[in-house]
């Protein structure tokens, strides 16, 4: 391999194998109890009706890092963004192709990839960087950084089970960005956190990058691609679709990822996991909460977000968090449902029911408009992401009241009163 080459990948295949159980018979206990041999071949012939197919999660995958170069990887929930990130941590064997590796990796990939539980947060920073391939003294050298960056001091001698979601992510991305590997690899768990442990993350990412380290990135956050990557990777059904600068493989994942949406409309193509508490089934834009669904509006109508969702359980701390941004992925606006003071969600009854988001009129400029979605609890087994359903919505909005109306540059269209006086402030 090229001396200035840290990753290269060629033809990386991954296949699983899925089994498919036809519908069973249901039987009761006098049925067991009364003919046992008969539920005993039922059984059996019931077995040998099950299909197995062969799943490509990653087929024909070629690609290169070269040394100190920041990759963005995107792509749609199920393009094989993970399975890729995985395969290159050697968690997982490849089915197919080649990998080459030059450096010792860091891999942020799941919340606590690599802790014990039983072990304290102390332990666990020696444990894992250990993992990693560090030596103790290094390890002991930089433990002061980690601990301050985690901010998880106050419960360093407690053991990580008893850590919430969030403070399992700020001490495992702690580990992973200090300990000096030549190569790191990081996935969307990022995006759980709060804001301010967002901004030290990528801040820190950005540290590595012009420090010379190679990072593989993955992120549903275009502005974050946008501002870290000086390439991007868009991954389709397990395959390469794109290799491009950022700005262009941007451009073709938002309007991919918009196929799914029609006319004001996005519809789950799979029911709810059976592990799934929360699910987002529908999500539709309209001019009123009950009105019809809309892709076209005007910027002197609000646009009402309806999200339809299904709950099997209350989620203590569940939070849902929307994103607007444009075709060419800046990032118009992004909050969450705490912002207003009262989260709706934290606890919320189990059973299927509607959450509505108003935008109000004449905030939004003229253009063309992608909604982000997703759930996550910082303090339930099933987070921190809860559920990430991703691009839900796409909408144009046209100005049509105003002089300049669509020609107008900018992202608002607040129509702001001029007032003319003979006398001076």
């Amino acid at each position: 391999m090229s001396s200035d080459v840290a990753i290269r990948i060629a033809g990386l295949g991954k296949k699983y194998r899925i089994r498919h159980q036809h519908a069973e018979r249901y039987v009761a206990l006098r049925d067991v109890v009364s003919d046992g041999v008969r539920d005993l071949f039922w059984r059996k012939w019931k077995y040998r009706r099950s299909t197995i197919e062969d799943f490509w999660a990653l087929s024909d995958v070629s690609f290169e890092v070269r040394r100190g170069e920041v990759t963005g990887v995107i792509g749609r929930n199920g393009a094989g963004k993970s399975t890729l990130l995985k395969v290159i941590s050697r968690i997982t064997e490849p089915t197919a192709g080649r990998i080459e590796l030059t450096g010792r990796v860091a891999s942020m990939l799941e919340v606590g990839t690599g802790f014990h539980p039983e072990l304290t947060g102390r332990e666990n920073i020696f444990l894992n960087g250990a993992i990693l391939g560090m030596r103790h003294a290094e390890i002991k050298r930089r433990f002061d950084e980690i601990v301050a960056f985690s901010e998880v001091e106050d419960f360093l001698d407690t053991p990580v089970k008893r850590f919430s979601s969030g403070m399992y992510v700020r001490l495992a991305f702690a580990v992973a960005a200090h300990l000096h590997t030549e190569i790191l690899i990081v996935d969307e768990v990022l995006a759980v956190g709060d804001a301010e442990f967002q901004r030290k993350c990528l801040g820190r990412m950005s540290e590595a990058a012009q420090g010379g380290r190679t990072v593989l990135f993955v992120s549903h956050n275009m502005a974050a691609i946008r501002r870290l990557t000086q390439r991007c990777i868009v991954l389709d059904h397990g395959r390469v679709a794109v290799d491009a600068p950022p700005q262009d493989a941007i451009e073709y994942y938002l309007k991919e990822s918009s196929d799914g949406i029609a006319q004001g409309c996005f519809v789950r193509a799979v029911a709810r996991p059976a592990d799934r508490p929360f699910y987002v089934e529908r999500v539709t834009t309209r001019r009123q909460a009950h009105g019809d669904p809309a892709g076209q509006f005007d910027c002197d109508q609000p646009i009402v977000v309806c999200v339809e969702y299904t709950a099997a359980r209350p989620i203590p701390g569940l939070y849902g968090y929307m994103q607007l941004q444009r075709l060419d992925g800046t990032v118009i606006y992004e909050g969450d449902s705490t912002d207003a003071g009262v989260n709706p969600f934290d606890r919320l009854p189990a059973g299927s029911g509607t959450a509505c988001i108003r935008i109000p009129e004449r905030i939004l400029g003229a253009g063309t408009y992608q909604l982000h979605l997703s759930f996550a609890s910082g303090s339930d087994p099933a987070g921190p992401v809860v559920d990430n359903p991703g691009v839900v919505g796409e909408f144009r909005l046209d100005d049509t009241s105003t002089r300049r109306g669509n020609r107008r540059n900018g992202y608002l269209s607040m129509k702001l009163p001029w007032q003319v006086s003979a006398e001076r402030p």
